[in-house]
Formats: structure tokens, C-alpha cells, sequence
């Protein structure tokens, strides 16, 4: 077919959700139009190390994409002359293949807080998601937080920000601090600023343990929040658009763990997930409306999926968004459009067509 997109598939990635980058891209490409598109795959491994494939779905799955033997490395070139990726061809020589939009199938750290946007935009190129600024302030939980608070009537958990520079200078006054901050209370929930799929979280019941949260969250980052725990039904909103984003029906979350952290989410077999049919139609309207709020306050274009912690006073308080959700089989983000009448298919050729109409400036 003559008009059909030249559209590249960028998936891996240095980050702590490499793998399920991986799975998520192999849905992806189980589920997309091949009719509408000429696919070209660029994966790049844990290591860092750019190659265009041509590995099927599954081999991208179980990571044996990164050994097959007519891997060719290439990266996307920022020159906007070129308007696409440079590959090494056998004996050095550099081509040139011409694309039309990314869908960078990618989730964490040096993938969906800006690093990548950065080089898109710079390329010249569209693609699908949020930009630069926007997933890098979505990314970083207290920069989502301070933003929020100072734009949009969303509640949130109260919070103490803690770096670590001042942590390891002095660990003792630091717990001191967040104690005092808290008067006391406990359980708290230690998150690192900046990393994905409940990555180096904990929930601390005492100061002993508040202590060994924040050991573990500063080995993934170097800003890291402490939150009061906010007791409630955890529920998700889809979120699709550009300039007049639409929310899709509310999911929830069961998780088989205390909380749904990286295990919970991806591995553990007995968390569930549910469509939430049950509440009074002004409630999920608040909810729906906050979501689209927080998307609007956060800059973001094409997508995003916000999380909430549902009350049973009915009151809504923002968990946290996600400019590069889940694609894989059971992701939340592809179901819940789904279920709100757009299948997977036509929810790939959606946002492909939000990447196309949001350029990046010149």
C-alpha cells in the first residue's frame, strides 16, 4: 500500500523495566495493523547497544532478539536531514531509512522521563506519548506533586522529599526529620522520585524500617518522596487525546502483595484486575474529571494512564501517572480501552495518529 506509514518500533532499554518493555512490544506488534504500516524494530539492550532487528514477537519477548545474527546497529540520528535512524551496513558504510513516527514501546528510567523524547524531538520526528518536558516533570514523583498542588483541585498524600546528599550526610536527623514530620505515624510509604512499576518502594511500620526504605530507594535514586498511607480502593483511568483528551472507564487494582509493587504487578499470578461497574455515577465522573485534570496540568499529549486511591468517603486522591503505560497482554492501559469501545488494534492506530498531530516544533 502506497500510503502506508514508515513507522518504527523502539523498545528495551537501560532501565529497570527493560523486560517489560520487551513484553509490552511483543503485544504491541501481536496486535498492530501490518496492512497500515511498514514496521521497522530497533531495540537497544540492557547494556545500552543500539540494533535494528527483525525479530519476531516472541524472540523479542524472551530477549533472544539481542543474539540473532543479522542484527545491525543503528540509532536515531538527531540530524533532522536524515528524519529517521542511521544503520551500519556490512563494511562500515552508514544508510539512511526515512520515518514517519516513533512509538517508543518503553517504560522507566532513559525511556519515558524525557531522555528519549529529548532525541525525537531534536530528530525532528513525531511519536507517540508525551514530550520532553512533560515526561520528564511526570516522571519525577515530587515534580508531578508540586505541580498538581499548585494547579489542579486534585487531593493528594501529604509528603516529605529527601535527597540523598543530605541523607548520607547525616542518616540519624534525617529519619529524626521525617518522624517528626509525620508525629509519629506509621505505616509510611518510601518511593523513589523517579522510577517505574513500583520499583524500590516500601511501606515502613516503624522507624527501623523507615530507615531500610530509604536505604533501598536511594539505590535507585538519588530524590526520594516518604508518604503518608492513604487507605483505599485503587482504581486506574486511561487517559487518550491531544488538545481534548478523553478518560475511559475506571479499572481496579487487587493486588496479591501488601501493596502493588513490581512482583504484584508482573509476576504474581494471584493480583487481579476488574472493571469497576459499581459506583454512583457523580463519583466516577470526579474521577474521570480528575484524571483528565492531572493530564492537562502535567502537559501531556496522546497518553497516559493516572492512578488513584478511591475512598470510602468518596473522596479521590491522585497515586500517580504514567506517560508510557503497559502494553502487555494484561496491561490495564490497552483493557480499559478495551472496554470503553476501542479495541487494541484501533487504540495503536489512535495513537499513531495523536503522534502525527503533535510535531515537534521547529
Amino acid at each position: 500500500m502506497e500510503d502506508r506509514k514508515e513507522l518504527l518500533v523502539l523498545f528495551g532499554g537501560v532501565s529497570s523495566e527493560h523486560e517489560i518493555s520487551r513484553l509490552s512490544t511483543a503485544s504491541v506488534l501481536n496486535n498492530i495493523n501490518e496492512e497500515k504500516y511498514n514496521i521497522t524494530k530497533l531495540g537497544i539492550t540492557p547494556k545500552g547497544e543500539w540494533m535494528l532487528t527483525d525479530a519476531t514477537s516472541e524472540q523479542i519477548r524472551d530477549g533472544s532478539w539481542e543474539k540473532l545474527e543479522n542484527n545491525r546497529k543503528a540509532i536515531i540520528s538527531p540530524d533532522r536531514s536524515v528524519h529517521g535512524i542511521l544503520i551500519e551496513e556490512p563494511g562500515g558504510t552508514l544508510t539512511k531509512r526515512y520515518i514517519d513516527v516513533v512509538f517508543p514501546v518503553m517504560h522507566g528510567q532513559n525511556a519515558e522521563d524525557g531522555t528519549m523524547q529529548g532525541l525525537m524531538t531534536l530528530a525532528g520526528i513525531p511519536f507517540v506519548g508525551p514530550g520532553t518536558t512533560s515526561s520528564a516533570a511526570s516522571m519525577d514523583k515530587a515534580i508531578t506533586k508540586a505541580m498538581v498542588r499548585q494547579n489542579g483541585d486534585v487531593a493528594q498524600a501529604d509528603c516529605y522529599v529527601s535527597h540523598k546528599n543530605i541523607y548520607e550526610a547525616d542518616k540519624d536527623a534525617e529519619i529524626r526529620g521525617i518522624n517528626e514530620y509525620f508525629e509519629g505515624k506509621y505505616p509510611l510509604f518510601v518511593k523513589p522520585a523517579n522510577a517505574g512499576s513500583s520499583v524500590g518502594i516500601t511501606k515502613a511500620k516503624n522507624m527501623e524500617e523507615l530507615k531500610k526504605g530509604l536505604d533501598v530507594a536511594f539505590e535507585v535514586d538519588n530524590k526520594l518522596l516518604v508518604e503518608e498511607t492513604i487507605v483505599g480502593r485503587e482504581i486506574e483511568v486511561a487517559v487518550l487525546g491531544n488538545e481534548n483528551p478523553q478518560a475511559s472507564c475506571i479499572g481496579e487494582i487487587f493486588a496479591a502483595n501488601e501493596f502493588y509493587d513490581y512482583d504484584a504487578k508482573y509476576t504474581n499470578e494471584a493480583s487481579r484486575t476488574e472493571f469497576v461497574c459499581d459506583l454512583p455515577e457523580e463519583t466516577e465522573q470526579r474521577v474521570k474529571d480528575a484524571a483528565l485534570t492531572v493530564f492537562n496540568v502535567m502537559g501531556c499529549k496522546g497518553m497516559a494512564r493516572i492512578d488513584f486511591f478511591l475512598q470510602d468517603d468518596g473522596r479521590v486522591v491522585l497515586n500517580e501517572l504514567n506517560t508510557l503505560p503497559g502494553f502487555t497482554s494484561i496491561s490495564m492501559y490497552p483493557q480499559l480501552w478495551g472496554e470503553s469501545g476501542i479495541p487494541y488494534d484501533q487504540l495503536i492506530d489512535r495513537l499513531i495518529e495523536l503522534a502525527l498531530e503533535n510535531k515537534p516544533f521547529m
